[in-house]
């Protein structure tokens, strides 16, 4: 299994708007992005690192591996 990369938040969004996803709104500094089919919403907040725990957890709730969000940086 490949380690997760270190990246901000600013760079996750631009891979889910790779993988499909859009901007739906932005409430502060978290961007809620949202992929009609599948059907599926994620929170990502704009920090300017992502902390492992978080980005997994993102990734899993997007239906996306690991090495699949590596192809998409």
């Amino acid at each position: 299994m490949t380690k997760l990369p270190d990246v901000s938040g600013k760079q996750c969004i631009k891979a889910l708007e790779r993988a499909g996803f859009k901007l739906v709104r932005i409430e502060g500094s978290h961007h809620y992005m949202r992929r009609s089919l599948p059907f599926c919403q994620v929170s990502v907040p704009l920090h300017r690192s992502l902390k492992k725990g978080l980005l997994h957890a993102i990734l899993k709730s997007a239906g996306l591996s690991i090495d699949d969000f590596i192809k998409l940086l």
